[in-house]
């Protein structure tokens, strides 16, 4: 039996997210980002389209780098303003029963202790549906906002984001055992002391010595996604991720991804199957061909390609707006994307092919046709390159989700492409198709799960 798709939105708590300028389209209501409406409408939507998850990106920081400024970035909202992605998880939850929540967070600036208890309290409240995107930031804006003279070197964030990692599975995991509460209100006993244990962490970015504040939720830890391609991203990933969201431009390049992703796993001594991989993706569609084309034609005609270039420049490091439009644009190894940065210095890239290349204001791959077309094309990518789903870029909100939940979930559907039901459990439940909402034994997060300590000791000790 074929693989079913996996399906995600990707969207961001801002006006621009990827396809950048399309706000100015007059169908388009993402300048109302800052309405709880705007949120339970769509969490509405997406659960009638049986979407996996809402994928919520962020950003900590501004894109200053083309022209060493922000003009073009607040011009065009190019991910600016931006309010936080975890705020809005209540009230989605609320008016949705399946609904998963991938949220981003950079580690970085976020204290292990503290977030640990906004994960279990935001899986509580959606009983098992939240997910955490781990980055750990690439601007240098983000690092002097917060009291840095910049980024830490790029491997080195990882090192750090391991450790962490490490604190956080020792709260969620380790800290309380499953049957710490009791609720006994005849013996007075809400929670059994001895089935409560202090965390006891030393290590080289942490220092972390107190109870995880929150009771264990559904799941325990989130369902952990990730974005590195990097040697050592992929080594994180293969240690931690259970999602890895890629970016693809050809189906060639992309198995290449989708097999390092799979191989980090196995190397890391897991099933190299089930993590999941999703590519972002844009749709165009109409009921025709040609009512499809002519769409991404007007929509082209809103979208602003240098504010996908500025975009593009912050995820770089290189100011694109310094070289003339046919002048080679020189390659810099930063401290920014490797994998963003990897593409320039592979191909003979001047400003003019940049902004050919960002003609709707971003640069994923954008299928446009009518609804067979898409779904031949998607389930194409879907079983050339290993993928296991995507994540559904916006252009016109809501439009773009609309027209592909009405016109493309329906053929998918038809060929067993495409569930017609959500299965019942968690969030990782429901991805992983098994009746078990904890991390996987094979998952290092496993090992720190709560069990008997010598009676000497009742902690956790871990450097």
């Amino acid at each position: 039996m074929a693989r079913q798709i996996l399906l995600n939105a990707f969207n961001m708590n801002c006006v621009g997210h990827i396809n950048h300028g399309l706000w100015t389209h007059p169908r388009d209501t993402s300048t109302q980002y800052k309405t709880l409406k705007y949120w339970t409408d769509l969490a509405r939507l997406l659960e009638r389209g049986l979407f996996d998850g809402l994928f919520i990106a962020d950003i900590v920081g501004t894109y200053d780098v083309y022209g060493q400024s922000l003009d073009v970035t607040l011009k065009e909202s190019i991910q600016l303003p931006v309010n936080d992605p975890l705020l809005l998880v209540s009230a989605m939850a609320a008016v949705t029963r399946n609904l998963g929540f991938g949220l981003t967070a950079n580690l970085t600036y976020e204290a292990p202790y503290l977030f640990a208890r906004r994960l279990s309290t935001l899986d509580h409240l959606s009983n098992g549906r939240v997910g955490w995107n781990i980055v750990t930031g690439y601007l240098d804006s983000a690092a002097r906002a917060m009291g840095l003279t910049q980024q830490p070197e790029h491997d080195r964030r990882y090192d750090q984001a391991d450790e962490y990692l490490k604190v956080l599975y020792q709260l969620l995991e380790g800290s309380w055992a499953d049957d710490a509460v009791l609720a006994d209100r005849g013996q007075r006993i809400y929670a059994r002391p001895d089935k409560v244990r202090k965390v006891h962490h030393h290590g080289e970015f942490y220092d972390v010595e107190g109870y995880h504040l929150c009771e264990p939720s559904p799941q325990r830890t989130p369902v952990l996604f990730q974005a590195g391609s990097s040697p050592r991203g992929l080594t994180f990933a293969g240690n931690h991720a259970e999602c890895v969201f890629i970016s693809g431009q050809d189906k060639a390049s992309t198995r290449a991804q989708v097999d390092k992703v799979r191989a980090a796993a196995r190397a890391a001594g897991r099933d190299p199957m089930a993590v999941k991989v999703f590519m972002g993706i844009t749709v165009i569609v109409a009921p025709t061909e040609r009512q499809a084309l002519a769409k991404h034609a007007e929509y082209l005609r809103h979208a602003s390609p240098e504010a996908g270039v500025a975009h593009f420049a912050a995820s770089t490091g290189i100011d694109f707006a310094a070289f003339d439009l046919d002048e080679p644009i020189a390659f810099t190894q930063g401290n920014a994307i490797q994998s963003a940065t990897r593409q320039l210095q592979e191909n003979a890239w001047t400003r003019r092919r940049l902004l050919q290349q960002h003609a709707l204001g971003g640069r994923y791959v954008t299928l446009v046709g009518d609804p067979e077309q898409v779904a031949d094309e998607l389930i194409a990518w879907a079983d050339e390159t290993g993928l296991d789903g995507f994540n559904l870029t916006r252009t016109v909100t809501p439009e773009s989700f609309e027209d592909f939940i009405d016109l493309v979930i329906p053929p998918l559907q038809a060929r067993g492409r495409y569930k017609t039901a959500y299965a019942g459990g968690t969030l990782r439940e429901k991805l992983f198709a098994t009746d078990h909402p904890y991390l996987p034994a094979d998952h290092p997060g496993s090992t720190y799960r709560f069990a008997p300590a010598p009676a000497s000791t009742g902690a956790l000790h871990h450097a």
